[in-house]
């Protein structure tokens, strides 16, 4: 046996909080090997000491030796805690997002020591056939040690010198100590129950995670073409992650449901229209529809089934024969798209990821300061899909995303009979909401002109007040407004970072001259704040000598930009010719050799 790998607990965590950290890696392990795709888990049972034996022996069809016993146990004297459910003992089902081995499955027996505080792993594959190889080099233990002057966390392995790593499903025993240990540690002492449920708690994860490798793959070439100013990785890889948690959520549902017909859908506020182009790529029925058309639209060819248009809440945008509505950061339409799926038809379901807050007629107010303003407005998401009937799910998507909560309203709540009464609940909730906005003194949406109906371009109504579900709502300007300077001219925003850097610069200048740092760098230091800084450099007020911690250009690399500290700081460039990225001078200048852009 090996010596453990320890950290002290100097802020001592209570023993649930040690259970819920460990509980992350039995249940998440993919939040830290991010080689990892998930874990499946079978339920876990109790048993005492005498059965624990015959459990194993059945789940890995071979007999445990006495010093792998032994080594469960830890510290803890046996003959002293012989109680009825010492031990919980389950299988979990690990799933590598690139499996390299076929048919083999990588399981572990999870036995929890509630009694020691302690939690063993025993992995064992399972191949095509069925039989069970138990890899008894990799056994290791977590404990949380009790001691009156110490609490200790640890790992130790039962084999260590005959330890087995694939980078993947057995990660070195190294890893397992400097990177594990201390995310334990920190997991115990941070310990608090998440407003949110698991990732991909709705779906299987194994199915996501071998669809969600074929798609990346598939689709990965679009970000190199990416026309968008928006980051192309971000972006294509967000929205193959939201196709493929769509895929197979309507796989499972065409299972359930005894159909092998593909679900119909309608994207609003489709933006970009990725997520459309990889639905009917797919071979999904749907189109997508967007108040603004975006570049990308004429790179995805005619299969792929994209509109531009303002959609209104009305009666004018219903979809009677589509089976799922979405709502993909679709804005002010968000606590729509509930209202317009279940008055669509009575078997129109939808899936909606929230983003930005808004309400049915303006943005949505904060009213619940105990919660965060996202949780306050994911649950309002929830309370109106809950009023318009559909059996409400939440589920957490695994996306480059702080906002990756999507709501799902699949089956109904109540008969189709009952439909004129929910309307009526339906109505009076939207009634309801607008009367806030009323009595508070919020302004509705209103467009430029002040007006507060939809028009196109002719100024005409895009629908009737007799249609309308709401007063005061207003879709986003065709137009995408600028908001920053962007668009004013270059030369007057060169003239005016320079007038405000000579600003800066002249009022340490004396200080620096007076000082004994005479080859000090002018940072224009006021009131210890450092307002003029080369990010290629490291300075401080307290010490404005300048060290570099930029790496060289490479070789041959064209300077197509003057540098600006070279050419207006009083004390030039920190950084030597050769080290900076930029032109010293007219004659370190080179032509550039991108197309110019065409605005």
């Amino acid at each position: 046996m090996s010596k453990p790998s320890e950290i002290n607990m100097t802020d001592k965590p209570s023993v649930e909080s040690m259970w819920s950290a460990a509980d992350v890696w039995i249940k998440k392990p993919h939040v830290v090997n991010k080689r990892l795709c998930g874990v499946t888990e079978t339920e876990y049972r109790d048993v005492d000491t005498a059965d624990l034996n015959q459990v194993l022996s059945c789940l890995l069809g071979t007999n445990i030796e006495m010093t792998d016993m032994v080594f469960l146990h830890g510290d803890v004297v046996v003959e002293e805690h012989e109680t009825a459910g010492r031990w919980c003992v389950g299988v979990r089902t690990i799933i590598p997002k690139v499996n390299k081995t076929g048919c083999c499955r990588y399981k572990e027996v999870v036995i929890k020591d509630t009694v020691g505080n302690a939690v063993t792993f025993i992995p064992f594959e399972v191949n095509g056939v069925g039989q069970v190889t138990l890899k008894s080099s990799n056994i290791y233990q977590i404990q949380l040690q009790l001691k009156p002057d110490e609490w200790k966390l640890s790992i130790h392995a039962l084999r260590p010198e005959q330890w087995y790593n694939d980078g993947v499903a057995y990660p070195k025993l190294s890893w397992l100590h400097s990177e594990l240990l201390p995310k334990l540690s920190r997991w115990a002492l941070e310990s608090k129950a998440s407003e949110f449920k698991s990732t991909l708690s709705l779906i299987p994860v194994e199915k996501y995670g071998i669809l969600y490798q074929q798609l990346k793959e598939k689709y990965k070439a679009l970000v190199k073409v990416w026309p968008e100013v928006t980051d192309p990785e971000k972006f294509v890889f967000e929205d193959v992650a939201i196709a493929t948690y769509l895929l197979v959520l309507w796989g499972e549902e065409r299972a359930e449901n005894g159909t092998t017909t593909k679900q119909s859908f309608v994207d609003l506020g489709c933006g970009n229209g990725l997520l459309v182009h990889i639905l009917n790529n797919e071979g999904y029925p749907g189109k997508g529809t967007d108040i603004r058309k975006r570049k990308i639209w004429d790179m995805y060819g005619p299969g792929t089934h994209l509109e531009e248009n303002a959609i209104t809440p009305s009666n004018g945008f219903l979809f009677p024969t589509t089976d799922w509505l979405i709502g993909n950061h679709s804005d002010e339409l968000t606590p729509w798209i509930p209202v317009i799926a279940a008055r669509s038809s009575y078997s129109c379901r939808y899936f909606v990821l929230p983003c930005c807050f808004f309400d049915f007629c303006g943005k949505y107010q904060r009213r619940q300061c105990k919660k965060s303003q996202y949780k306050e407005y994911i649950d309002f998401i929830t309370d109106v899909s809950t009023v318009c009937g559909f059996d409400t799910e939440e589920d957490c998507l695994r996306i480059p995303s702080t906002k990756r909560v999507c709501i799902i309203g699949k089956g109904r709540r109540y008969s189709e009979a009952e439909e004129p009464m929910v309307e009526e609940r339906r109505s009076d909730y939207i009634r309801g909401r607008e009367a806030l906005f009323t009595s508070s003194g919020v302004s509705m949406n209103v467009n430029q002109c002040g007006n507060r109906r939809p028009h196109n371009d002719n100024g005409h109504n895009i629908s009737t007040p007799v249609n309308d579900w709401v007063n005061g709502f207003q879709p986003r300007e065709k137009t995408e407004a600028v908001r920053n300077c962007s668009a004013l001219p270059r030369d007057f925003v060169d003239a005016v970072v320079l007038r405000v850097a000579k600003a800066l610069l002249s009022l340490t200048e004396r200080d620096i001259e007076s000082s004994d740092c005479g080859d000090a760098w002018n940072t224009g230091v006021q009131g210890g704040r450092v307002f003029i800084r080369d990010w290629r450099t490291h300075t401080s007020a307290q010490s404005p000598r300048v060290t570099s911690k930029h790496k060289p250009p490479p070789s041959g690399a064209l300077k197509t930009r003057l540098c600006w500290f070279h050419t207006h700081h009083p004390h030039g460039c920190p950084l030597p010719s050769e080290d900076c990225a930029f032109a010293h001078g007219a004659t370190d200048l080179r032509p550039s050799t991108k197309p110019t852009k065409i605005i």
